[in-house]
């Protein structure tokens, strides 16, 4: 029996990685320092695993950015407009023009080059964000990269002999978009075209003595139609054929196969991984239909929750496909990559944060990587004595966790008890509400402006709030320089012109973390960072019990903001639905349940916002359509609950109160109707990546309410122009009525510089007076 893992944290134990490749990106060091230092880190995982008991530890996981970029450059997806860039570059330092990868993640502005950034979308439903990859009519591929091959030799160097991780062909195509092209063009028409490069790589690896691949087809885990079916079979009969010597393990998660058994179980590879964390059920039908001779690799350890895993249940999982296909068939793994997890729980001492009880029943990646070497060990009966012992502490802790008196609170069980449909509704429908809000916020009537809520977070600022957790400044020193940053954004948004301002959120480190801190029933870490784009990382809190809010939050900072100007400032809340999907939840109830015991902490402090006189509440749900469900089959009962918990949230306020909500990369065109009935006054959400192309499903549907497309990205340092600006706007005009539009940032401003933000959001204003002043004209 094997025991092998699917990826490893890139962030690094003190987020390494980030700190090095921002340093190449301000010009602090220089490339060859960036390769050592990345070189070094990818040392510490091979070896980390290696000494932890993995059989098989991959390679290629690893990414200064992301994966699917990595995969694009790889097999030379590269977009036209970053090829100037890429003919520029002679240093050969890395197996791929590292000035081009950042380009197309991140876009590129000097004196020499103004190119936009590729769009970026989730990761199926997980809150990692990768870069959507473009594909014409005229698309070729050809292998530009190296990377795969010298990983599998860097860790062959130093010790360990890995397993490179690719990101199978079909699936790589899916995850694009096609760009410039006919309705008749689809990206898997390009497929004949992609597999000589796949078979070159694959026989490459070959060559190089790699034994086993895993080769990731993550939509098989979808609802896929017959060409996508066809398109499979096409491809690993053509990838079976040029390889015949080395080992494909075809590679599932974060859903079950359940119609597509019968095609990944048939299809030429050497073993499939499935994840029984998210479908357990589909173990006995996989096995049925698995051609004889395929191993079978079972994800048995959770790799997107940090709960430690019932090894006994896991083993009557392994057990019983043992008995059948024989321990020399089974490989043992995690759900998915433990990309998702934090790096080492050993670091968490600090118990004011984590308490000790809490801490005993969680695992982050390297304890998962012990749970998978002690599963084995109890699987095959080799167990030493201390084995015994470890594995006894560990379902005592799984047991206690069941009967805590942390986890639960009668007073919110009686909450959740008296919920009733009249708790869901405003007062009046939104054509109602509108002349009312109009009056009472006093913006103007077409294209007013905001931001998302967020403003730059200096180093200054993050240590002041560092400074206080650890009693340097006294409380009433640290809310008195929060005050005066204030009292300089506001002065400096009046300044600029904007319409609705906000108050900067300087006091919050997380959107999320923040409320999980003034929140009862949640816990967090001071090391448990977790990758959600290129260099951003996010500390998850952890959902361990009964959620209800002890005291307001934030209404101490919105009501000072407010005090400082005539303008009205909007208070700012994160919603349920993305509370829940970017924390990590308790294990032993619903989400549902869960999700709305949140929404009624947040209910209690939009009513007492209003209540200080906040006349307009941004509630965000970045995560609205992160959270539905892979299979559609399930989509009803989870867009029932999750609207259901943002109208618990928000519905409490009067009619003249306007509401807003935020969301951030997603398709709506499929649940536009669920996003109507949030019955949010204004939506905000992401689109100028894709060029306003989301704005489609708001116009096919209908949608009566208010939207702020994101006129710029913030995701990128670049500064935008006011006629680029113009012309974004331009697009939304002609496809919605003007009386509807906002003008505000794709998102919040927190991780840019202010030397990017101010000019930026003066363009933004210039862009919405000139549009203004354009509707006037055509009024006349």
């Amino acid at each position: 029996m094997i025991t092998h893992n699917l990826g490893y944290p890139r962030i690094g134990i003190n987020r390494d990685l980030k700190k090095v490749v921002e340093r190449y990106w301000n010009g602090e060091i220089d490339k060859r320092t960036l390769d050592e230092s990345v070189s070094s880190l990818k040392v510490m995982h091979w070896t980390t695993q290696k000494n932890a008991g993995i059989d098989m530890v991959p390679s290629n996981d690893f990414s200064l950015y992301d994966q699917v970029l990595d995969t694009a450059m790889l097999v030379g997806a590269v977009p036209e407009r970053y090829k100037k860039i890429f003919q520029e570059e002679d240093d050969k330092i890395y197996s791929y023009p590292i000035d081009t990868y950042f380009a197309m993640a991140r876009g590129l502005q000097d004196e020499d080059h103004d190119i936009a950034a590729m769009e970026m979308t989730k990761w199926f439903n997980t809150n990692y964000h990768y870069i959507v990859p473009e594909f014409t009519p005229d698309q070729e591929f050809q292998c530009l990269s190296s990377k795969i091959f010298d990983e599998y030799e860097e860790a062959k160097s130093v010790g360990v002999i890995t397993k490179p991780v690719l990101i199978g062909p079909v699936s790589f195509l899916l995850l694009g978009k096609e760009k410039d092209a006919p309705d008749d063009f689809h990206r898997l028409d390009l497929l004949d075209k992609l597999l000589p490069v796949y078979q070159n790589i694959l026989s490459k690896l070959q060559s190089m003595g790699v034994e086993w691949v895993q080769i990731e087809e993550p939509f098989l885990g979808l609802d896929i139609d017959e060409d996508t079916e066809i398109a499979f079979q096409q491809a690993y009969q053509k990838l079976g054929e040029e390889c015949s010597e080395l080992k494909l393990l075809l590679t599932t998660y974060f859903e079950g196969l359940e119609d597509n058994i019968g095609l990944a179980g048939k299809l030429p590879v050497d073993g499939l991984h499935v994840d029984l964390v998210e479908a357990p059920d589909q173990l006995g039908t996989i096995i049925d239909h698995l051609d004889e001779g395929i191993s079978l690799s079972l994800g048995v350890i959770d790799g997107r929750n940090i709960w430690k895993t019932n090894l006994e249940k896991a083993a009557e999982s392994i057990q019983q496909a043992a008995e059948q296909l024989g321990n020399d068939k089974i490989m043992i793994a995690p759900s998915c990559s433990l990309l998702h997890c934090p790096v080492d729980l050993e670091r968490e001492t600090d118990e004011t944060a984590l308490p000790a009880e809490v801490k005993r029943w969680m695992a982050f990646a390297n304890q998962k990587l012990d749970e998978l070497t002690l599963l084995k060990n109890y699987a095959s009966d080799s167990f030493s004595e201390e084995e015994q012992q470890l594995f006894k502490e560990h379902q005592a802790d799984i047991s206690d966790k069941g009967k805590s008196e942390l986890v639960h609170n009668n007073s919110v069980q009686q909450r959740m008890q008296s919920l009733d449909d009249e708790m869901l509704k405003r007062d009046h429908p939104y054509n109602e509400r509108k002349e009312q809000q109009e009056e009472h916020l006093n913006v103007p009537g077409l294209f007013p402006t905001t931001t998302i809520g967020s403003f730059p977070q200096t180093s200054e600022v993050r240590k002041w709030r560092s400074d206080f957790r650890k009693g340097k400044i006294s409380k009433k020193e640290y809310e008195e320089r929060i005050e005066g940053a204030i009292d300089e954004l506001i002065n400096r948004q009046e300044e600029i012109g904007l319409d609705l301002l906000v108050h900067g959120e300087f006091e919050r480190n997380d959107m999320v973390e923040y409320f999980g801190e003034h929140f009862a029933g949640f816990a967090f870490t001071r090391h448990g960072w977790v990758q959600s784009y290129g260099t951003r990382g996010v500390k998850p809190p952890i959902i361990y019990g009964d959620v209800h809010r002890p005291e307001p939050v934030t209404v101490r900072w919105s009501s000072y903001a407010q005090s400082q100007t005539d303008k009205p400032v909007k208070g700012m809340l994160t919603g349920p639905v993305t509370i829940l999907q970017w924390s990590f939840v308790r294990d032993d109830q619903s989400r549902e349940e869960t999700a709305k015991q949140i929404a009624l902490a947040i209910r209690d402090e939009v009513e007492d916002l209003e209540e200080a006189g906040i006349q307009a509440i941004q509630i965000d749900e970045p995560a609205f359509r992160e959270g539905l469900p892979l299979r559609r089959k399930n989509w009803d009962p989870y867009l029932k609950w999750a609207v259901d918990a943002f109208r618990l949230a928000s519905t409490v306020v009067k009619d003249c109160t306007q509401i807003h909500t935020h969301m951030c990369y997603s398709e709506f065109n499929d649940i536009i109707e669920h996003i109507a009935r949030l019955d949010a006054d204004v939506i905000s959400m992401e689109t100028s990546r894709s060029q306003m192309e989301l704005l489609e499903a708001f116009v096919e549907f209908d949608y009566p309410n208010e939207i702020g497309p994101g006129v710029y990205d913030i995701h990128s340092p670049r500064v935008p122009s006011t006629s680029e600006i113009i012309s974004l706007l331009e697009k939304a005009a002609d496809v919605l009525d003007s009386s509807q539009l906002w003008v505000n940032p794709d998102c919040g401003l927190k991780t840019r510089g202010w030397e990017e933000t101010v000019p930026s959001l003066k363009n933004m204003v210039a862009a919405a007076k000139q549009m203004r002043e354009k509707q006037a004209e055509l009024e006349i």
